[in-house]
């Protein structure tokens, strides 16, 4: 029997899970997965400090679909088709157990993303996936059934194509796909941490403030969590959430903004004044830098003394009203001016790409071209951090495996079919 071609685009995440997955299904396919740079799976490996947050241990799909700024349509009918528990299986069946941590992320149990690594590279060495590597497609045409896939280095004829190449952060970069006769939603970046340019919180870098609430001046974005300082500004979980819900419109503003910190969520400014008053007379005797009612790192809330220009050794019963409201104010809505981004290495990813409704959310392929499908990142979906964006890679590289093997298994019906 005659074999046919599959050609996959892009060897991340998304493209591997269909490469090896469609391999599986259809031992009559020729797989060739082409990557353009020479790694493969570079997200996977350095993925959550090098262990790799492989999916998110959210089993209830309108939770799950929530923590999509972009495509929650879309990805109501795909979860269907493969959900966390069915990554959590499909990686444990194949040597990649994964754990729960208390805020739901899932790693493998190795704290490794080598294990995810191996496991992926031995099922495309299983079943014969064909990799390309320092190949950069340049074009891809339709004529009659199939594509001619022109890269760098070659020209390859396939049946199918999937494409699977990850987010690009310029529209430029998109003209081989629109070529085709698709259409883009501007990228715009995500998941990025805030620059506080000559910000005296820069000086507390490595300080973690495990409670925050955070809302971007002037609009309804609001994320709590989590806040890491660091020497440029501020990153960790309710920045990098915070960043994907506003993508569009931070872009919108250049990246030039202002937050208001609220480092003890639990109050308001009314209720923190009202419980420091309370305070003040029940520690008169206490030093306000020997007694920090908040449970803040201590290095942070000697920053917020010297903020609300209170000398560490005044006692509570001495503080005078001014500096009390100054530091209210600088605990529950502090205000913090934001110039610049900078990219989360581990986490990057784009808002834009696709347009979904160009894509069956229950094959990933394209309602232009038979047989052209898309997976990952290349669509206008992106989730927040916490490994959302790795769930929809499983799911989506997954979905256009099925439907290449099913469209296949019925062409082969169609020609077992014969006439007397």
């Amino acid at each position: 029997m005659q074999k046919i071609t599959l050609v996959v685009v892009g060897g991340g995440a998304a493209g591997f899970f269909c490469a090896v997955n469609a391999a599986r299904k259809l031992p009559n396919l020729r797989v060739i997965l082409i990557e353009k740079s020479s790694k493969l799976l570079s997200k996977v490996r350095i993925s959550g400090g090098g262990r790799c947050n492989l999916t998110h241990a959210c089993f209830e799909a309108g939770l799950l679909t929530k923590k999509y700024p972009r495509g929650e349509r879309f990805l109501r009918k795909a979860f269907r088709h493969f959900s966390p528990s069915d990554t959590i299986t499909w990686f444990s069946d194949r040597g990649g157990e994964l754990k729960e941590e208390a805020d739901g992320r899932m790693f493998p149990v190795s704290d490794d993303s080598a294990t995810i690594v191996d496991c992926l590279l031995r099922e495309a060495n299983i079943y014969g996936v064909e990799i390309l590597l320092n190949n950069e497609v340049k074009s891809i045409e339709k004529i009659g059934s199939r594509f001619i896939i022109k890269t760098s280095r070659q020209e390859i004829v396939a049946e199918y194509c999937c494409i699977a190449c990850g987010g690009y952060p310029k529209d430029s970069m998109f003209s081989w796909l629109t070529n085709t006769g698709h259409t883009i939603e501007t990228p715009v970046p995500s998941l990025f941490t805030f620059n506080l340019p000559g910000n005296e919180i820069n000086s507390l870098m490595g300080v973690v403030v495990q409670d925050t609430q955070l809302k971007i001046s002037g609009t309804k974005l609001i994320e709590r969590g989590p806040v890491l300082i660091t020497h440029w500004g501020i990153s960790g979980p309710a920045v990098l959430r915070l960043s994907a819900w506003g993508a569009r419109h931070l872009a919108g503003l250049n990246w030039h903004f202002k937050v208001i910190a609220n480092w003890v969520p639990s109050y308001n400014e009314n209720s923190l004044l009202a419980f420091i008053q309370k305070y003040r007379f029940e520690k008169a005797s206490q030093k306000l830098g020997n007694r920090n009612p908040f449970n803040l790192p201590q290095r942070f809330w000697e920053y917020i003394l010297v903020a609300s220009g209170t000398d560490a050794e005044t006692r509570w019963s001495d503080l005078p009203g001014k500096e009390q409201n100054r530091l209210v104010k600088n605990l529950s809505a502090m205000e913090l001016a934001v110039s610049g981004k900078t990219t989360f290495k581990e986490e990057f990813v784009t808002a834009g790409g696709i347009k979904l409704e160009e894509v069956d959310p229950d094959t990933m392929m394209s309602r232009i071209h038979p047989n052209l499908f898309f997976a990952g990142e290349i669509l206008d979906v992106d989730g927040i951090t916490g490994g959302f964006n790795f769930q929809h890679a499983w799911t989506s590289g997954w979905i256009a495996s099925e439907s290449i093997a099913a469209s296949e298994n019925q062409e082969v019906k169609k020609g077992d079919f014969i006439e007397f």
